[in-house]
């Protein structure tokens, strides 16, 4: 069997078993288990794969074909022209999250000397590790509740080669008494009823970075509320929210703190992702 032969194959079992990307999926998991890029695969499909090759490839293919992210199956996802490694313990990166960092980036390039940020619910490190890597002059701490979450998040740490601090607990909980001039946040957002009827690769990924409670908005409630505890003077919070919820969301905000500036920002998809304050 050659490349081309096994990626016919690839496409077809991936299709029958209703992956939405069949081809794009394929290719990826082409790339990783012959250790190729997207030209050498295109212009090598004749080479003959070994039955080793072969063997890894049906595996990783298995495992997609069941359901798993291809993201998990490949143990890495791009995120603003980073590479983070994931697994089933953290949510996997989006780009819908990268309308977040871009708009904290912005906030954070204005700030004179060394901004403290803070990562809430960091989960693989995406956002709060994106923005030490193109802000490096920002103080970045990443906190979650999980374990599992932080250790992930150093492992990408130490893999980009950038600093931030890791600390674990519920939301503030994690940081005591300090104060950021960024606070960003991608927190579980999904309405509890909702869950069990989520694509079918979503339920992959940890219930924890899911739940948002009974109407998806418990701990947008619970950061509205301390914020004004962990925000500098002039201090920002930007955070993503679900599809419909940031009216809801940015009501929360403006009612808890004193704002100076209020408002949402729209993903590529024109949807209202993000939701975000800045404070007198």
């Amino acid at each position: 069997m050659n490349i081309s032969d096994w990626l016919t194959h690839a496409k077809t079992l991936l299709t029958t078993t209703g992956c939405p990307d069949p081809d794009i999926d394929a290719r990826w998991i082409a790339e990783d288990g012959l250790g190729m890029t997207r030209q050498e695969l295109r212009f090598e499909a004749d080479r003959a794969i070994t039955l080793e090759q072969q063997m890894k490839l049906e595996a990783m293919l298995d495992r997609r074909a069941a359901g798993e992210p291809v993201q998990y199956v490949l143990g890495s996802a791009d995120f603003m022209g980073l590479k983070f490694h994931v697994g089933p313990g953290v949510l996997i990166p989006r780009q819908d999250t990268e309308t977040l960092v871009e708009a904290a980036l912005i906030n954070l390039r204005a700030r004179p000397g060394s901004p403290a940020v803070l990562d809430l619910c960091t989960g693989s490190g995406c956002i709060g590790l994106s923005l030490a890597s193109l802000a490096p002059d920002a103080r970045v701490t990443l906190a979650d509740v999980s374990k599992e979450a932080l250790d992930m998040a150093r492992r990408n740490m130490h893999e980009l080669g950038v600093k931030a601090e890791l600390r674990q607990g519920d939301l503030f909980a994690a940081v005591g008494r300090e104060r950021f001039d960024v606070i960003a946040s991608n927190p579980p957002y999904i309405r509890r009823d909702e869950l069990d009827t989520l694509q079918r690769e979503v339920r992959f990924e940890p219930r924890l970075a899911l739940d948002g409670g009974e109407d998806g908005l418990d701990f947008y409630r619970r950061i509205a509320a301390d914020a004004p505890k962990h925000l500098a003077a002039g201090g920002s919070v930007y955070l993503e929210v679900g599809a419909g919820q940031a009216g809801d969301v940015l009501a929360l905000l403006t009612q808890s703190l004193d704002c100076a500036v209020a408002g949402t920002i729209k993903d590529l998809n024109g949807i209202e992702r993000v939701v975000y304050a800045t404070i007198n």
